[in-house]
């Protein structure tokens, strides 16, 4: 059975049936489901559970109700309900919600959005964004140019069906298909007109600039005082944006540039910038975009750093913090034609891609920002420490980790120890709970060592696995034991009397968690080793031995 997320939840059968019955609840849930992606509700499974109860059984009467209770509490709203008998014999509801492109609503006027696990409102200037985002017929199938399907460029066209037939990543149904029939297949071409997209991928250069929309892309490099030093622009409309990723990679010299770190008898090197990582953040420009808005793509290049400027804001219901997580399709067919062509991942394994080569390579993760107009990503060029980097190489080579888990271990190897609350905000979860799949086999494994309890928990990784795989980690008190941190807060207290907290971790480190350090001074109060004196901003904690 899957797991809740961005296009599954599961309900109690209580929430469709007798008193217990939620139907405002469930209306909601539909709506927002609707104005996302679609997506399944499975009533009848517990949110703890794979399966339904082996005893359970569903009145067929009870999908009439359904749908006519959410017939009656929302608009723009299709739904299909059926009953499903799981492995075990129990029955549940399968209630599939459909993507809708009049933007959907609760009867009483409520707008709601699927953001990865939870139904989120959809309100003030967002509904605007909601109406203008979610027209009738998407900018991509519209034939509004009157371009003939005679004004194709056809040197495009013959790379474009040639590129789909090799693709292991499309059916042989879809490669079967002639010249023309792949072009509707993929929404380029409609009727005897060619449609937005297909003028965008596959026109000419002088339809192509009719658009008004068509991307431009313009990168520049600063020196030290904040200069341009070089700029290139690709902004002539020659080039559909398939053509641009592959020209902007191709025509950027810096690009080529690394670092090299001794290897044994040997160098490697390392790129400030990796391929994986810049094609990824290029793609998620231009497939990503709105082109219904206008506005260049900046690639600005710093000593420091890589920064690339995107106009128009983040799909609704996409923020910095859940990016990682959380994939809504703005351009749903160009998406498509991206994927096939193998330039961009499947859908929503994007972001963790970039986390999981940068964090291998000794990198910070992405700084992600959203302003009123537009959001940019910027990568940093420093490596903290090369030898994360076959760390990370050689613990993959013995445990075979999965990306999520290599993320993680690219975490913790950076910042020595996390806690779990520190680990949950790295990799945008809501709270220590969605931590399971990303550290389980690390912990089970030894390969993470963990100490304290709930969102408190610290982890750091293996004193042993370090050893033996010659991690050459510095020394960190983040991971101190509580009763050495006791001993610590003692002896600085013996030493100076009285302090405040902020005086005592500026003394014995401030890598410690202040949170740890807290816990240990509260300990240390309530077994009678030290006092405490004042309140809130004034507390200062006593040896007790002056007193």
């Amino acid at each position: 059975m899957s797991l809740e997320g961005q296009l599954i939840d599961k309900k109690s059968i209580r929430a469709v049936t007798g008193k217990t019955a939620d139907w405002t609840e469930l209306a909601k849930d539909c709506v927002a489901f609707a104005t996302a992606q679609g997506g399944k509700l499975l009533i009848g499974i517990e949110d703890n559970a794979d399966l339904p109860p082996a005893d359970q059984r569903v009145d067929v009467a009870l999908l009439d109700t359904i749908r006519k209770k959410i017939s009656e509490r929302t608009v723009n709203v299709a739904i299909l309900p059926a009953i499903v008998s799981a492995d075990n014999g129990g029955q549940y509801i399968e209630l599939v919600i459909q993507r809708s492109l009049p933007v959907p609503s609760t009867s009483d006027g409520r707008y709601y959005i699927r953001v990865a696990d939870s139904s989120k409102p959809v309100i003030g200037d967002e509904i605007l964004r909601l109406a203008s985002e979610r027209s009738a017929l998407p900018w991509e199938t519209l034939t509004t140019h009157q371009v003939p399907r005679s004004r194709i460029d056809n040197t495009k066209k013959q790379k474009f069906c040639t590129a789909i037939r090799a693709s292991d990543r499309v059916k042989l149904s879809v490669k079967e298909k002639t010249d023309d029939e792949l072009l509707e297949h993929y929404m380029l071409a409609r009727d005897q007109y060619l449609t937005n997209l297909g003028i965008l991928c596959l026109g000419r250069r002088e339809d192509r600039a009719q658009l008004g929309v068509a991307p431009v892309i313009q990168y520049i490099k600063y020196d030290e005082t904040g200069q341009k030093v070089n700029k290139i622009a690709w902004d002539d409309f020659s080039l559909s944006p398939i053509e641009m990723l592959e020209a902007v990679w191709n025509e950027v010299p810096d690009w080529r540039e690394s670092y090299e770190y001794p290897d044994g008898l040997y160098r490697q090197k390392i790129p400030h910038y990796d391929e994986v990582v810049v094609r990824e953040l290029l793609t998620n420009a231009l497939v990503h975009r709105p082109y219904t808005q206008r506005g260049d793509i900046f690639i600005k290049l710093y000593p420091d750093r890589l920064q690339i400027v995107n106009p128009g804001t983040l799909p609704l219901g996409v923020t910095p913090r859940n990016i990682l997580h959380t994939t809504i399709r703005r351009n749903e067919h160009l998406a498509k034609v991206f994927h096939d062509l193998k330039l961009m991942e499947r859908e929503g394994s994007g972001y963790d891609m970039v986390y999981e080569v940068l964090l291998a390579q000794g990198k910070q993760l992405p700084e992600i920002a959203e302003g009123p107009d537009h959001f940019e990503v910027t990568i940093r060029k420093r490596i903290f420490n090369p030898r994360i980097i076959d760390f990370i190489a050689k613990a993959d080579s013995i445990y075979q980790l999965n990306q999520r888990e290599k993320i993680c271990l690219g975490l913790l190897a950076q910042n020595e120890a996390m806690s779990a609350f520190e680990l949950c905000k790295s990799l945008e979860l809501p709270d220590a709970t969605y931590l399971k799949p990303w550290l389980d086999k690390l912990v089970q494994t030894g390969i993470v060592q963990s100490s304290g309890r709930t969102k408190g928990t610290m982890y750091h990784v293996s004193p042993e696995l370090i050893k033996r795989l010659d991690f050459k980690a510095t020394t960190t008190l983040k991971d101190i034991e509580v009763y050495r941190l006791q001993e610590l807060v003692l002896k600085d207290l013996s030493k100076y009397g009285r302090a405040k907290i902020s005086d005592i971790h500026n003394r014995i480190g401030k890598e410690i968690p202040r949170r740890r350090l807290q816990t240990a001074l509260a300990k240390l109060v309530d077994d009678g080793v030290i006092g405490k004196q004042g309140g809130r901003k004034a507390t200062a904690y006593v040896w007790l031995g002056n007193l």
